[in-house]
């Protein structure tokens, strides 16, 4: 009877270790990541994926597919809320819109609020203040930028600043009008920066985010090295330095940020390129690390990630240049812990994931890329 007792019991123990063996992982352990497919009809749409932070794959589960040409996407600070490019032709005479949704929990589903015009061409980059009473968007073709207030209800309202950009630069191609490609808001949300590709330069407002108003800074540009075509800008997560990725030159310029006057001060240029390669290339896009110890840029042409280490003082070291495994690497996510890297192949139609080295910046692919037509922005809800 002991004997039979004893049996029971060590089945009993056995069978609840099995049991915890097989307990499914934690949803904290996944993020929700949407992704962007830049085409017309029913293959322009909104990815929602699930990424596992563990292994790195990524599995679909949603597709949101009224949003025709989505070429840029942003949330809310709440996570709440998404805000993409909507356009029927772009880049065409008739001006974008701003398509704004709500996130149904967190399942991927997209709620659509409504849709205000950009006020401008290709439109081609979103931001949102930290207050989320503001969207802001950039607008290539036709040189400019807009300002949105948002409601409570994470609707748009029609655009309450509009900021035409003036002038050219020395490359007769690309630069004889503005071409504004980026509009980022300054970590404090006292200022907002936008990049023009056209002018070489980086134009600086002030913000009222209440009243979503935009007037010139006080510094109202700095300049990029001429022929340079700043594309894409990012904050450090300090505060302190701003750096620009120039599509034109391949190259990386570092500015010291004064936090108070707004005003940035040229520090140094980089190079995205090995030495010796000599073939037509193009940058796009940077992202750094939420620990702020490294920086990643893409070359489309070279199809490759420039990684680099940043110093105390702001600079750029280059650690190393990585294939995006992929054509035209587009746009870069970075997840909240600092330990994944995505990276959006548009004319490649593929989403590679990669693991980034925590000692030295280092990437490797964790997965094969997944297949997706035209993907050409990624968010990641880190709520």
């Amino acid at each position: 009877m002991k004997n039979s007792r004893l049996l029971r019991s060590l089945i009993l123990i056995a069978a609840g270790a099995m049991f915890s063996i097989v307990v499914p992982r934690s949803n904290a352990e996944e993020r929700l990541v949407f992704i962007s497919s830049f085409a017309a009809g029913e293959k322009g749409a909104i990815h929602a994926y699930s990424l596992d932070l563990d292994t790195g794959k990524l599995k679909l589960v949603q597709r949101t597919t009224d949003a025709p040409n989505p070429f840029y996407l942003a949330l809310s600070p709440s996570q709440k809320f998404l805000y993409a490019i909507h356009a029927k032709s772009f880049g065409g005479k008739e001006h974008e819109q701003v398509a704004a949704y709500e996130l149904v929990g967190r399942t991927g589903q997209l709620k659509l609020l409504n849709r205000q015009s950009a006020l401008g061409s290709a439109a081609c980059y979103l931001d949102v203040d930290a207050t989320g009473k503001t969207v802001l968007v950039a607008n290539y073709t036709t040189g400019s930028v807009a300002a949105l207030p948002v409601k409570d209800d994470g609707s748009l309202g029609e655009s309450a600043s509009f900021m035409q950009h003036v002038g050219g630069s020395v490359d007769p191609a690309r630069q004889k009008e503005p071409h504004a490609h980026c509009i980022v808001v300054s970590p404090d949300n006292r200022f907002v920066f936008a990049a023009d590709l056209g002018l070489d330069q980086v134009l600086g407002y002030r913000l009222d985010a209440t009243k979503a108003k935009l007037v010139p800074a006080r510094q109202p540009f700095a300049r990029t090295p001429p022929g340079a075509g700043p594309r894409h800008l990012t904050f450090h997560p300090n505060g302190k330095q701003v750096y620009v990725i120039n599509e034109l030159s391949n190259s990386v310029t570092f500015f010291a940020y004064d936090v108070d006057s707004g005003i940035l001060i040229q520090k140094q240029t980089i190079s995205t390129l090995p030495k010796d390669y000599a073939g037509k290339t193009y940058c796009a896009d940077l992202k750094i690390t939420p620990d702020g110890r490294f920086l990643y840029g893409t070359n489309r042409g070279h199809d490759s990630i420039a990684a680099y280490r940043i110093g105390d003082d702001g600079t750029l070291t280059l650690l190393g240049i990585e294939p995006s495994l992929g054509k035209g690497p587009q746009n870069l996510a970075i997840t909240p812990d600092g330990k994944l890297l995505l990276c959006a192949n548009m004319p490649g139609n593929n989403v590679v994931v990669f693991r980034i080295d925590q000692k030295t910046g280092a990437l490797k692919s964790v997965d094969a890329p997944i297949v997706i037509p035209s993907p050409s922005c990624i968010r990641i809800v880190t709520k």
